[in-house]
């Protein structure tokens, strides 16, 4: 019996240009500032981010209240600066692209599409999450514009 695997797709307005908010994502010291839901952290030492295709694309998400860490081992599958970053994760083969858009006036829409998601990250809760990481994001933007 085969896991069922899920799609996901979420759309968010950002407070910076797409410039701006993909490099958020490729720079290590902005993205543990935002990376991973509401209660958790990535230590800097975790993150290896080699912005090429084929380069890694690693973290450690840690939980505050227990200290459980839950590690990222993935490879940028295609990266076009401040357009799109597509990752696919080595350990259960969870593919994530990220698109970018700009709406003008300082601002831009992203666009997380996940595919071959394991029935263990989709529902509610799983969204949630990345919803929760994205509101950090745009914490995090905002603070830096």
């Amino acid at each position: 019996m085969s896991e069922t695997l899920g799609e996901l797709t979420i759309t968010r307005e950002l407070p910076a240009t797409p410039a701006v908010a993909f490099r958020a994502y490729v720079d290590p010291e902005q993205f543990v500032r935002f990376w991973g839901p509401v209660g958790t952290h990535v230590p800097l030492d975790t993150v290896t981010i080699e912005p090429v295709v084929g380069g890694r694309y690693d973290s450690t998400m840690v939980m505050d209240a227990t200290g459980e860490s839950y590690p990222l081992t993935s490879r940028i599958t295609e990266i076009r600066e401040g357009e799109l970053l597509a990752i696919a994760e080595d350990n259960i083969g969870l593919r994530s692209t990220l698109t970018f858009k700009d709406l003008g006036d300082g601002r831009s829409e992203v666009v997380l599409h996940q595919t071959e998601v394991p029935a263990m990250y989709c529902g509610p809760e799983a969204e949630a999450g990345l919803n929760s990481s994205f509101d950090r994001l745009v914490e995090h933007l905002s603070a830096s514009a």
